[in-house]
């Protein structure tokens, strides 16, 4: 296989848990869930047009549950994946996550707008996204039938949960014996978590 035939994966888990995007806001108000969305959508944009055989997916971590808002329920065309038979605009880019980026707002805004914060249920579920993220690694393998080269990039805000440490190590184990690389951005606090599991982990 050509180094342009081979497929590459980038699965984004993306923090957006509630509680601490609504503090963050008071702290910071230039810095909001809507612009690192933003960001992540520019380097989902970025990954699809280097080679036309990159796939992309991106996995919201909420405190209720864990999220796909790229490929999501609305999306029609295609795997949702970064199609190989998407076209290119003027610009060099992919129609498809121009269009694509409007699905994940509606997504976005459909996550917060059920949500319904109860007692202390405040931790994101960063382990059951990652969980989903190699799930999701795994069953596009089955689908290409063939070997990707796979890497996960979390962006997380809130505070390690203790009580997801076994769950999360369990993941990671299982990440490192496929050979799936994590990156972290810690947007907030040391993750002491992320920095055992991690290829590469930013704090900001």
């Amino acid at each position: 296989m050509s180094a342009e035939d081979e497929v590459s994966l980038l699965v984004i888990v993306v923090d957006v848990n509630p509680i601490w995007w609504g503090q963050q806001a008071n702290r910071e108000p230039q810095f909001t869930l809507s612009k690192c969305l933003d960001a992540v959508m520019v380097m989902g944009n970025s990954h699809l047009v280097m080679t036309r055989t990159n796939k992309l997916a991106i996995i919201a971590s909420h405190c209720q549950e864990s999220h796909f808002l790229y490929p999501c329920k609305l999306w029609k065309s295609g795997d949702g994946h970064g199609d190989d038979n998407a076209s290119t605009s003027g610009d060099g880019k992919y129609e498809l996550l121009s269009v694509a980026n409007d699905f994940i707002a509606e997504e976005i805004k459909n996550l917060m707008s059920r949500t319904e914060v109860k007692g202390n249920q405040t931790d994101t579920l960063l382990a059951g996204s990652l969980a989903k993220a190699l799930c999701c690694i795994l069953s596009i393998k089955m689908l290409t039938g063939q070997e990707i080269k796979s890497r996960i990039l979390v962006v997380k805000a809130a505070e390690d949960c203790a009580l997801q440490y076994m769950n999360f190590m369990n993941v990671i184990f299982a990440a490192q014996k496929q050979s799936i690389l994590i990156d972290a951005c810690v947007l907030d606090s040391d993750s002491g978590l992320l920095q055992q599991a991690s290829f590469d982990c930013l704090i900001i």
